[in-house]
């Protein structure tokens, strides 16, 4: 198993069109330079590195970390886009010419991933146009989503969470970077705030979430792009269920399941991002300020 920092600095360079020297990645990690010097020697010991390429058994120690597919919530009505959303569903709205959904979709199909999951409810066949561009789209039936929160999506797709990206498919991604092919370990993706009045995560020093909160100072704004490894994935089809079935639990979010109701049973980082990196459009009139063709 590779250590975090080796994991990070094998990443940069795979990832990387030219070689770096150990004191670009340092900046790039914002660590030491001995912190880099010791862990690249370490790399190049093991064979995973050879003059700062990456090796055949750098890329055997990456495969556990790879993701492997892709999970998309978009079952919803999204009633504060009305009137917009009386005829086509949220993630399908164009944003400047493009769909929602697709700058999320063109970002797992340039890493690779194959396997895509579109769980989907409201006005469900406008979705089948993506199979013309995504032809490997699979979708899940969310037949009763009217009668719950989105937690009813995520039981319809319990199954494919293992080492997969979940997105909410209304968001509108600008930086395809934060869509990487290998993730260490299971992470939320969000955005610093000075002060925020949205959803924002609890969490320690070391950034692990230890719960959710609405509005905060000095804090992690949630951003609805998660991704959880093989062991979490597996947990995740067992607890979601169990807080679907409980007591009001059809009235939580998915994400309550792992980083509120059965946070213990988890260790999910915050994966910072910022806001010129994904934008969340929650409004109608946030959607007008984005894109002046909706101001008429």
């Amino acid at each position: 198993m590779l250590s975090k920092n080796e994991f990070l600095i094998l990443t940069i360079v795979e990832q990387s069109e030219q070689k770096l020297s150990q004191r670009e990645i340092s900046e790039l990690l914002d660590v030491s330079l001995g912190v880099v010097n010791k862990n690249i020697n370490t790399l190049k010991d093991n064979g995973y590195i050879c003059n700062m390429i990456i090796t055949d058994a750098g890329y055997a120690a990456l495969e556990p970390y790879k993701v492997k597919r892709a999970v998309f919530i978009a079952a919803g009505f999204g009633s504060r886009m009305v009137p917009l959303t009386l005829n086509t569903p949220k993630p399908l709205i164009r944003v400047n010419g493009v769909r929602m959904i697709d700058t999320l979709l063109d970002a797992v199909t340039a890493i690779g991933i194959e396997e895509i999951y579109i769980v989907r409810g409201y006005l469900g066949e406008q979705f089948d146009v993506l199979k013309l561009k995504y032809p490997n789209i699979k979708f899940i039936e969310n037949v009763k989503y009217n009668e719950a929160n989105n937690i009813l999506s995520a039981v319809c797709g319990k199954d494919f969470l293992s080492n997969a990206y979940v997105f909410e498919a209304d968001l509108v991604l600008s930086n395809t970077k934060i869509i990487s092919k290998y993730q260490y370990e299971s992470n939320y993706l969000g955005i610093y705030k000075d002060v925020t009045d949205d959803w924002v995560f609890k969490s320690n020093k070391n950034s692990v979430i230890s719960g959710l909160g609405i509005g905060g100072k000095d804090c992690y704004q949630m951003v609805g792009i998660s991704y959880w490894n093989d062991a979490d994935g597996k947990k995740l089809a067992e607890d979601i269920p169990s807080v679907y079935n409980s007591p009001g639990g059809k009235e939580r979010y998915w994400d309550q399941v792992a980083l509120e109701y059965c946070v213990s049973n988890y260790k999910v980082s915050v994966r910072p991002c910022s806001q010129d990196d994904i934008v969340e459009i929650d409004t109608f009139n946030e959607l007008k300020a984005i894109d002046k063709t909706y101001d008429v």
